[in-house]
């Protein structure tokens, strides 16, 4: 639904806590020496001025031009956090009105396709290039005006020809992801709902375009509520379908069934608002797009590194096409709790990832664009360690309470005992890699801001090379119901190599990075964390198993994730570790409002 991303880059990811950015309050952030171990922490890290845009014509218009990247975040931040809740209600009204079985993975599947092909045609070139390259035509006479428009032309022309042909041969995309034979997703139903879920693409391509030059111009707020209002009209949608009579045909699929008209026109909406919300806040920045043909000499510069990101791409959905026919070649339910526990999974990383790397992108564009390694290094040092104690401690909550809220949540309506149990199960193995999953994002972004397209490639291909034996060995070795996990596990394993590999690369390309400072800081967190876990497991053991299953489940989700959570912040905060301290200011400022 809306917020379901693809790994690598997606639109509305754009999407823990609100805490960090409203904290960095105060000072001007250091482009030398940024090692918070030989310099009091005041001085350093109470607040992070954003750089503003270069150009005249922009400056000054941003609602971020001048002001600090922790309050970009911090918007940024509340919007994530009320697009993943709500993008979360969506996705669990879709278990309640359909269940977890068939025909839930075979809609989970169908609306995967725009996403995958989106990126395919550009998606991860906008998401990832084209912000560096328009902050940098900021410096132009006109402000990057010509040099945005001709990329909006070009970019409209191919998600345009992109979009129709995907529609045209939507039975072949079936057959890529879903064996015939498959007792997951049903062929048919699949291919019906791809026909009407995938003229999204052109709609995630506007939406992103929009949104890349709105984020160079260092205007983050349209772009990170609007997925909001997707998932507003995709509940609006599934309400409308729970409440129309008779049910969806499956064997065979009629195009003409209502109700799947409903399912599949009505979630498309959803992205045709996200992207059309956008429009007011574009021409209040004084933008105004025109059609606008010829060549730019730097347009050999984007298709360089557009074909790197392309690269990219076809390497992780390689990757990604194995997974989808792994987990269709089990047991029913598969595909969609490796889906539920994605999105749970991405959560944290949504609310308080995406929204600070996305905040950071301009002004890594810059820092490098000017030469400045040292400001470089202090964005990605400092990312990195914050996301270390941020991460780790709601990692380690999440593999103990990842039961419980399968069991809690997803036996509502349609949802059995088993699918849930295995839901939540394949949640807590999950959380291994997320860590790792915001260190590749982070490092990811670093690259592109040196308009280095080629590494994050290479990476991928290791990733890729690295996961792809191992999931033909969970296939082989692992039943039905476990592939799941074991497909868990080797996407961990992949962000782990991923997340090695890029800081050996950015070592080699910017010297010192400041290891020592993080891995220290990681050390001590990982501690605070066991102690979390501990804690949390204990009291699990108190709580009595004869209430029964789903009742035990509700029980224990707010204790163990209270504990899990509060007992490492807390050991954080009495340890006063300089990163950590945003956040027990965040909430010393809420008590004394």
């Amino acid at each position: 639904m809306a917020d379901q991303d693809p790994p690598a880059t997606k639109p509305g990811d754009e999407e823990a806590t609100v805490f960090l950015p409203t904290d960095f309050r105060g000072l001007h952030w250091p482009t030398r020496d940024l090692d918070v171990s030989r310099r009091p922490y005041d001085e350093f890290a109470t607040q992070i001025v954003a750089r503003p845009p270069a150009s005249p014509v922009s400056a000054g218009r941003g609602e971020g031009a001048g002001s600090s990247l922790a309050r970009s975040s911090g918007r940024m931040a509340i919007a994530s956090t009320v697009s993943r809740i709500t993008g979360f209600v969506a996705k669990l009204l879709l278990a309640v009105v359909v269940g977890t079985g068939v025909v839930n993975d075979s809609f989970t599947v169908a609306n995967t396709l725009p996403n995958i092909v989106f990126e395919l045609l550009f998606g991860g070139v906008l998401a990832s290039v084209v912000v560096p390259l328009l902050v940098r035509s900021q410096d132009d006479v006109d402000g990057g005006r010509a040099y945005t428009q001709r990329l909006l032309t070009m970019a409209l022309v191919l998600l345009t020809v992109g979009t129709a042909v995907a529609v045209t041969i939507a039975p072949l995309f079936t057959a890529l992801y879903v064996d015939k034979s498959s007792a997951e997703a049903n062929p048919g139903l699949t291919t019906a709902l791809a026909y009407l879920l995938l003229p999204q693409i052109l709609f995630y391509g506007l939406f992103a375009l929009m949104s890349a030059i709105l984020n160079a111009q260092n205007v983050f707020g349209p772009p990170a509520w609007a997925p909001v209002l997707n998932n507003v009209v995709v509940t609006a949608t599934l309400v409308a379908f729970a409440v129309m009579p008779g049910e969806l045909t499956v064997n065979p699929a009629r195009m003409s069934d209502p109700k799947l008209l409903v399912l599949g026109l009505g979630t498309t909406f959803g992205i045709v608002v996200q992207a059309l919300v956008l429009v007011p806040a574009l021409l209040r920045t004084g933008f105004r797009f025109r059609w606008r043909w010829g060549f730019d000499p730097r347009m050999k510069e984007f298709g360089g590194l557009a074909a790197w990101i392309l690269g990219y791409v076809v390497v992780s959905h390689v990757g990604f096409v194995i997974t989808t026919r792994v987990l269709t070649g089990g047991t029913g339910g598969g595909v969609t709790a490796y889906s539920y526990a994605s999105l749970l999974f991405q959560l944290p990383y949504g609310i308080l990832g995406v929204s600070l790397l996305t905040a950071l992108m301009p002004r890594m564009s810059r820092a490098a664009a000017d030469g400045d390694t040292a400001g470089l290094v202090g964005d990605l040092s400092l990312a990195s360690r914050i996301s270390t104690v941020l991460f780790v401690p709601i990692s380690a909550a999440l593999a103990v309470v990842g039961t419980p809220i399968g069991v809690a949540i997803f036996t509502w309506g349609r949802g059995t005992l088993d699918d849930a149990e295995r839901l939540g199960q394949t949640l807590a193995v999950s959380a291994v890699g997320l860590l790792p999953y915001a260190l590749v994002m982070l490092q990811l972004r670093v690259f592109y801001a040196m308009k280095d397209a080629r590494t994050p490639t290479l990476i991928m291909l290791v990733m890729t090379a690295v996961k792809i034996p191992l999931l033909f060995l969970c296939h082989g070795l692992l039943d039905g119901e476990h592939v799941v996990y074991g497909v868990m596990l080797v996407n961990g394993a992949g962000f782990v190599v991923g997340a090695v590999l890029g800081q050996v690369w950015l070592w080699v390309r910017l010297g010192h990075l400041r290891s020592r400072r993080s891995l220290r800081v990681g050390l001590i967190t990982l501690g605070a964390s066991g102690l979390g876990v501990l804690a949390a497991v204990l009291a699990g053991y108190a709580v009595p198993a004869s209430l029964g299953e789903v009742a035990t489940a509700w029980v224990k989700l707010p204790i163990q994730g209270l504990l899990g959570i509060a007992v490492p912040f807390g050991l954080l905060a009495l340890l006063k570790l300089p990163e950590f301290t945003p956040v027990t200011r965040r909430v010393a400022g809420l008590l004394r409002r």
